[in-house]
């Protein structure tokens, strides 16, 4: 087995007011490539190790080796050049365009201009934002999510080894949450950065971490295992306080809708005719079929009673598609999702809105049964 890209050895931070230690004797592990997940109550550290790691602050005693090298024995603004940071109030300056922001750290690396603009350009392709449309925007015409995607952006410009992670989405609406989480998932697929996580929230932990250490107060680690070793076996009562009820279904928080079968229903592309459509309905098991545009993005459900009840367009008729899950979503989001939804399923799409196939109750609960 390699050696961990990072390790905390006895690792304290003390300070002179008195006050108990904010990190106790921390000894931790990060392996190349893996996201670990600190999550625990409000004050007990997290920020704090986070912030040891990249020396925004100086360990009172310990020592904090990264990549075999003690971080105390480098400079600092050299070490937080080879470490990403991303934090929940995204931190981007007000007054430099999308672009400048995204170039911060490679132009204090001396990076030529040539090679500056094209990794702009592949960042915010990489984080789904056009580069026509956004380079020279400023931060204040960006929407809280677009804004934590240039934080992402521009925490891998230099393309670190190490990313730390300060609750990133913690700030954001819960559906806005969601993608970010599922788009930051689908780039740890291609990139296989090292990354530091910190969440207050165990479901986003289940959801994100490759192992989660759970934590008491001076940064204690109560628990250090894979979210399946943690959800099954609870270390003591303080983990199975902190995990909370309902573990069956944060178990769903493990399996992704990639995982399922995906049904197919009836497929309808706009303009298409009325008897056409009745036509592939009959032809159906399934009493309802999904009206794509030109693009195969869904726009609405459409079922026979919606069919007769209206002399409007196809294209009117029916519910709009209001919600879709994507392959990174997990099974709680899709039985979330389902459950509100106007025809018990939920279309399936990729990450640019090209529809997959549907997720229904009884591929969730097959899957479920198969691996029970």
């Amino acid at each position: 087995m390699s050696e961990p890209l990072i390790r905390l050895e006895g690792v304290v931070k003390s300070y002179t007011n008195g006050a108990p230690a904010a990190v106790r004797n921390l000894n931790l592990e990060v392996e190349r490539g893996e996201v670990l997940v600190l999550v625990g109550p409000s004050g007990c550290g997290k920020s704090t190790t986070l912030r040891l790691i990249n020396r925004l602050i100086e360990p009172t005693s310990g020592r904090i080796i990264l990549d075999g090298e003690d971080v105390t024995d480098v400079d600092p603004s050299q070490l937080r050049r080879k470490i990403g940071y991303v934090i929940q109030q995204v931190g981007l300056f007000p007054h430099r365009t999308i672009a400048e922001n995204i170039a911060t750290v490679p132009k204090l690396l001396g990076w030529d201009k040539d090679k500056i603009e094209a990794r702009i350009d592949e960042m915010l392709e990489l984080v789904s934002m056009d580069p026509e449309t956004y380079r020279d925007r400023y931060p204040k015409e960006l929407s809280g999510g677009q804004a934590q995607r240039v934080g992402v952006a521009r925490a891998l410009a230099a393309d670190p080894d190490v990313l730390l992670m300060d609750e990133p989405f913690g700030a954001i609406d819960p559906i806005t949450r969601d993608r970010l989480q599922n788009e930051f998932l689908r780039l740890q697929q291609e990139l296989k950065k090292t990354i530091v996580f910190v969440t207050h929230d165990i479901d986003e932990a289940i959801k994100m971490g490759n192992r989660i250490a759970i934590l008491r107060e001076g940064s204690e680690i109560a628990q250090l295992d894979t979210p399946e070793a943690i959800l099954s076996n609870p270390a003591d009562e303080f983990v199975e306080s902190f995990l909370g009820s309902g573990a069956i279904l944060k178990g769903l928080t493990l399996k992704k809708v990639r995982d399922i079968d995906l049904h197919q229903v009836p497929i309808l592309r706009a303009p298409v005719g009325r008897a056409e459509a009745l036509k592939e309905l009959h032809e159906s098991v399934d009493q309802v079929a999904l009206l794509l545009d030109d693009k195969d993005k869904p726009i609405r459900w459409i079922d026979e009673k919606a069919l007769n009840r209206t002399s409007q367009p196809i294209e009117k008729a029916g519910r709009p598609v209001t919600v879709d899950l994507q392959p990174e979503d997990t099974l709680q989001d899709a039985l979330t999702t389902m459950l509100q939804s106007s025809v018990g399923m939920a279309a399936v799409t990729d990450s640019k809105g090209k529809y997959l196939g549907c997720c229904t109750i009884e591929s969730l609960a097959k899957l479920i049964m198969s691996e029970g």
